[in-house]
Parts: C-alpha cells; sequence; structure tokens
C-alpha cells in the first residue's frame, strides 16, 4: 500500500501542510524540519502525484538547466548534483549547452528554443547583466556565477575575489614570491576571471610585492592544453615563476603536466593551487591544492530559488544575491 502526504507528516512528527511545503518549495521551512520530512518521504517512498497538480497549476514539473560545457567535470559535476537536489522535488531537469554563445543564451532565456519550462537555471558567459534581465521576464531565473541580475533575477555565487586571495596567500605563506597566474579571459562577460584576478593582486600586494603583467597569462578555454600552454609560455618568457595560481583546476592539471615535461619538480621548483576542486585533481600526482566551491549548496540554494519563484511568483519581491561558501584545500601539490 502506497504511503500518504498524512503518512509523511506522522512519520515527521509535522503537520500536512508542512509535508506540502517541503515537496512544493513554496514556504521557507527550517533546515531540521526540512530535513526531518525528507527524510520521512524516503523512509515511506511516498511519491506525490506531482503531474496531476502541475498540470491543474498550469505546470509542467520541468525546469531548465543551461550551462556552458558539457564535458565541464565542474559543471558536469554541479550538473550531477542539481538533478539530484530537483529530483528530490519530483522535477525533471533538461539541461542544455551553451558554449558560451551569446544566441544560444537568448534562445534559452527567451524560451525561442520551444521548449515548455517552469523556469532556468543558467551560467551566462556572453550576455551582458541587461539583456539578461530583459530577456527573463516572465520565465523564473536564476543566474549561477558573476552576472549581476540588477535586482531582477536570483543569483547564487562564490565570492572569487577572497576565494583567489586566500589561495594566491596560501601560496605566499610557503615562501614563494614569484607568483605567477594563469586564467585571465578578458573576451567573456561573465566576470569570473576578473574577480578571481583581482583577488590574486590583491593578495600579492598585501605582501609588499607589485603585480606584474608578465606573470599573468591570458587563455581562451580553461582546459587542460590551455594551462599546459600557459606554463610554457611562462618558462620560455624567462619568468620563472616560484608558484602557480590556475584559476580552474583543468589549468592547474595543465600547468602540471608542462612542469612535468620540463623536469620541474612540484611543490620544490614551483608550487601549483587550482579552483573548483574536480575528482581528477584529488587523484594526480601530486593531488591538487585547490579551491573547493560548496557545490552542493550551489545547487540547493539555486533549486529553493527557483521553486519561490515558480510557486510563489511576487513581482514585488526582491530577488535573492546569495554567496556560498568555499573553502582552501591543501594537498600534495603545495607540499600539503
Amino acid at each position: 500500500m502506497s504511503s500518504s502526504l498524512k503518512d509523511v507528516a506522522a512519520r515527521a512528527g509535522v503537520s500536512a501542510r508542512t509535508v506540502s511545503n517541503v515537496v512544493n518549495g513554496s514556504a521557507r521551512v527550517a533546515p531540521e524540519t526540512r530535513r526531518r520530512v525528507q527524510e520521512a518521504i524516503e523512509e515511506l517512498g511516498y511519491r506525490p502525484n506531482l503531474a496531476a497538480r502541475s498540470l491543474r497549476a498550469g505546470r509542467t514539473g520541468i525546469v531548465g538547466l543551461a550551462i556552458p560545457e558539457l564535458h565541464s567535470p565542474y559543471f558536469a559535476e554541479l550538473a550531477g548534483l542539481l538533478v539530484d537536489e530537483a529530483r528530490r522535488r519530483s522535477w525533471t531537469v533538461v539541461i542544455d549547452q551553451t558554449r558560451g554563445d551569446a544566441e544560444a543564451e537568448r534562445r534559452l532565456l527567451t524560451g525561442d528554443g520551444g521548449r515548455v519550462m517552469d523556469g532556468l537555471i543558467i551560467s551566462p558567459w556572453a550576455l551582458p547583466a541587461e539583456e539578461i534581465t530583459a530577456a527573463a521576464r516572465p520565465l523564473p531565473v536564476v543566474l549561477l556565477g558573476e552576472r549581476s541580475p540588477q535586482g531582477l533575477a536570483d543569483r547564487v555565487a562564490v565570492d572569487n575575489v577572497a576565494a583567489a586571495e586566500e589561495a594566491t596567500a596560501h601560496l605566499l605563506s610557503l615562501g614563494r614570491r614569484r607568483v605567477a597566474a594563469i586564467g585571465l579571459q578578458p573576451h567573456l562577460r561573465n566576470g569570473t576571471a576578473e574577480l578571481r584576478a583581482e583577488g590574486y593582486r590583491t593578495a600579492l600586494r598585501r605582501a609588499g610585492i607589485t603585480p606584474r603583467p608578465e606573470w599573468e597569462r591570458t587563455v581562451p578555454a580553461l582546459h587542460r592544453a590551455d594551462g599546459a600552454r600557459a606554463m610554457a609560455e611562462l618558462l620560455d618568457a624567462g619568468a620563472g615563476p616560484d608558484a602557480v595560481f590556475a584559476f580552474s583546476d583543468e589549468l592547474a592539471l595543465g600547468a602540471l603536466h608542462t612542469a612535468h615535461v620540463r623536469g620541474l619538480r612540484v611543490p620544490e621548483d614551483v608550487a601549483v593551487v587550482g579552483f573548483d576542486d574536480i575528482e581528477d585533481g584529488r587523484f594526480g600526482r601530486p593531488t591538487l591544492t585547490t579551491v573547493s566551491p560548496d557545490k552542493a549548496q550551489i545547487a540547493a540554494r539555486a533549486l529553493q530559488c527557483l521553486a519561490d519563484r515558480i510557486y510563489s511568483p511576487r513581482n514585488d519581491v526582491p530577488a535573492a544575491d546569495l554567496t556560498v561558501p568555499h573553502r582552501l584545500v591543501v594537498r600534495g601539490s603545495t607540499g600539503g
């Protein structure tokens, strides 16, 4: 016999209304209460008939996720967490890849792709902030990353300036003074690389070191090959860095490859820090020191913001601008 909403309420020790709020995401519920209800739902195998409920309410139960690169380990991990979180709400996630193309981002925001969605989570790389906010209406949208929603769309992001400053300060604390940065991307409009560069330069100045343009490398993308090429450029230019802060783990892994090919020891000759805490970095030789964003919180908060907009579609509610925590994970590439 299948369990009912009342069964879940009795097991969790809450009202049926609270269970409904947790299932629908239609109201703020205390974290401990939400946890008890979700555990009761899983224990009893309760499956609400959200399909019928959504049809009655004019909703589809489908939300979109637009990410720049499906093959990116960071976005792949984040997408998996978002899908898991959405499943707990009995939502279906449709994933699309934009490759940072302005037209692809615009098509998804305006709904020109023909897909019927209740809302969209998007990590925009190309569109300016003013176009994002104009195109998104009336679709509920949550932005991931640095694109400013100008108060019209919710945003979930990491404090990239603070994270980059912490990563660079860690390298400086090891006695390194020729700290290079790999990952500037002036061709993108998302602002992430700019903020990480700001944090990097701030840490240098705090240590009494003047940032030098020859220590900073621009890359076309955040892939391993780009990191390998940038590291080779630094070494060929005679900059001779004794440490590198790479703006992604993939860039850092590429830099480690070049260091190995050139006969440099890591971390003895050059220490390396990445950003993202992807799985590959935990199994490299040496393992990679990295900034680890709380990806589970990014997923949970993005879905909660979307649920609040879908189930309480009030235009006068201020947009949420949420910052999730991060931590520096010290591993072998800096002597950890």
